[in-house]
């Protein structure tokens, strides 16, 4: 796959099962435990900000789990006696290099876990989640979920959070991405697999607080979260009894992504991509994604994890896929004369798929609202068009359909 980068030129820098076996898998290793209904993540995040004590979790986990008989393992100073946390993934060394600071791990820190369990049936995939909370206030917050992709990711706010600009690809064939304050990485697939055609991956990720966009990202930190997120997908698919471990993915990174110095007829890095106003333009610097990853994202102005704007290019058809049902979703409908796609146009939002040689590829431009609808018609064709001719895919020519 081609590479992503700060500019065109850059971009040059530098597993699979079949569903019936991997249903009969999911049955025999997701179906010994009781079902529980899928609450989504950053609602559990809301319910649970501030200081998380065990009996907080388990008051707030029988609310949301409405009586269902789901263990949950909570206690203070996890590792005395050399116990392990989340799920038994990580260890006392672990943990305290993830909670900065809180390195007395058998009385300073606190860990509640939920069981890794989902439904072999709906197809929602697996869903976990584990809370590290130290006496100082740090929080690690890991989960297991599947990427939804009938709600556009997940209503976009995981990819707001795990697919931006700051984030840099772990490379070598992960599918995943890592910055100093959170990562993630999917589960590959194989022995625990993709339960069929059109849904979202598996994934495993972790976050350890806010993200403050204008600072630069700290390269341990970074390496530390990259280290993590692969020993508990390791530790995921050795306790389903998959052969083999995915390696340490540091000496892969590449650098940080960092504030673009944008060129007018270059927007985002993209070579003749020029901005309609140079008002517009001239406000926000942006931060594009470096490295060669699943996406290419450029993101301005962000404020509490969300871009005032964002240009996107989902290259991974395995990442692309959450965006299937958003992209029949509402709006008026786009066209290309030369693919298959399928897109629609909304004030806020231009999204387009296409087919490539390499799988489904995603190209989206979103707004903070409604008053960037004429910027959002000027730039997307051209730059869907730039995006499909550095991936291989192009020509791609979208028609949008007429303005109000």
């Amino acid at each position: 796959m081609t590479g992503t980068g700060e500019t065109h030129a850059d971009s040059r820098e530098g597993e699979s099962g079949t569903p019936e076996a991997t249903s009969a898998a999911r049955v025999g290793v997701l179906g010994t435990g009781p079902f529980v209904p899928r609450t989504r993540w950053w609602h559990w995040r809301r319910l649970t900000r501030g200081r998380l004590r065990p009996a907080l979790a388990a008051a707030v986990a029988g609310a949301l789990l409405g009586g269902t008989a789901v263990a949950w393992q909570a206690e203070a100073g996890p590792f005395a006696g050399g116990g392990r946390s989340c799920w038994g993934a990580l260890g006392s060394s672990d943990v305290a290099g993830l909670l900065d600071g809180s390195t007395d791990t058998e009385t300073d820190i606190e860990s509640v876990d939920t069981p890794i369990d989902g439904s072999p049936i709906s197809g929602d995939g697996p869903s976990g989640q584990c809370v590290l909370q130290a006496v100082d206030g740090d929080r690690v917050t890991v989960q297991i979920h599947r990427l939804d992709n009938r709600f556009g990711g997940s209503g976009d706010q995981w990819a707001d959070e795990f697919l931006s600009a700051r984030l840099s690809p772990l490379g070598g064939g992960l599918l995943g991405m890592a910055s100093d304050t959170r990562a993630w990485l999917a589960v590959p697939d194989g022995c625990v697999g993709r339960s069929g055609t059109g849904n979202g991956p598996v994934v495993v990720d972790v976050t350890t607080g806010p993200t403050l966009y204008d600072d630069a990202v700290e390269t341990d930190d970074r390496a530390r979260l990259a280290r993590t997120v692969v020993k508990l997908v390791n530790h995921y698919t050795a306790d389903r009894g998959c052969e083999g471990t995915l390696a340490d993915p540091v000496s892969r990174l590449p650098r940080p992504g960092e504030p673009l110095a944008e060129k007018f007829h270059a927007v985002c890095g993209i070579e003749g991509l020029r901005a309609p106003d140079k008002g517009w333009f001239s406000a926000y610097r942006p931060r594009v994604t470096r490295g060669t990853g699943p996406v290419r994202t450029c993101d301005r102005n962000i404020s509490l994890h969300h871009p005032d704007l964002r240009l996107m290019t989902i290259e991974d058809p395995r990442l692309a896929v959450i965006y299937g049902g958003q992209a029949y979703d509402g709006g008026q409908r786009i066209k290309a004369a030369e693919s298959d796609g399928h897109g629609i146009l909304r004030p806020d939002l231009a999204l387009f798929q296409a087919s490539c040689p390499t799988g489904d590829v995603t190209f989206l431009m979103r707004a903070d609202d409604a008053d960037r609808a004429p910027l959002i018609r000027a730039l997307f064709p051209q730059y869907a068009a730039e995006e499909a001719d550095r991936l291989g895919c192009g020509p791609l020519r979208i028609s949008l359909p007429p303005g109000e």
